[in-house]
This record gives structure tokens, sequence and C-alpha cells, in this order.
């Protein structure tokens, strides 16, 4: 069971990492993503391509942190797999139950704990 859940994870981690590859560059000094801008030359650009540019980045920018926090969630997890502690309730130590896991694989608390 438990290299059911890692699979999963590892490949939501992919996919995580994927979407924010598409929008955004790692910043090795920061441990943070940047938004990339769209590729329109600024000088010869109009208005309207600089504003679309900018609503284009704000866009990208908007995106950055749920993905993030996504996928620290997710890393998480996959720590915790190592740990040996994944499926484990963090309040009372209690099985996570199947349904919830399916549902969030990085859940960290049982159904009676969420919130």
């Amino acid at each position: 069971m438990k290299a059911h859940y890692e699979n999963k994870l590892i490949a939501e981690k992919n996919n995580l990492l994927e979407q924010l590859r598409g929008i955004a560059k790692y910043d090795e000094d920061t441990g943070e993503w940047q938004a990339q801008s769209s590729d329109v030359n600024g000088h010869d650009a109009d208005s309207n391509d600089n504003a679309d540019r900018f609503e284009d980045f704000e866009e990208k920018s908007s995106l950055i942190i749920p993905l993030e926090k996504r996928l620290h969630d997710v890393e998480n997890a996959l720590l915790r797999i190592t740990a040996g502690t994944y499926g484990r309730c963090v309040v009372c130590n209690n099985e996570i139950e199947p349904e919830r896991l399916d549902a969030n694989l990085s859940a960290e608390t049982c159904l009676k704990h969420m919130e």
C-alpha cells in the first residue's frame, strides 16, 4: 500500500514541477519560483502588447503560490513515507482513512482532525 501512495505522490510531484516550469523559473538563490514574462520585445511592442504581457505575467504569478504550496505538501508527504509516518494522523497518530488519502495524497490528519 505504501508503494501505491509513494508512486502517486511522485507522479503528482512531477506534474506540479512540470506545471511550474511552464510558467516560472526556479531561483536557486532564493529557493522560490519566479514568474516568467512572455517573450515580447519591450521596445518594439505597442501598448496593447505590453498590457497583454503584463496580464500574462500577473496570471502566472497568481498560479505560482498554490502550485508551490501543493508541491511543498507533496514533498513533505514523501518525507513522511521515508520516515515511516505517512498515513498516520499528526494529531492523534491514528491511521488516516484510505478514502482521505485517495482524495488528498498529502493529508496529514484523519477525517476527525481535518480542521
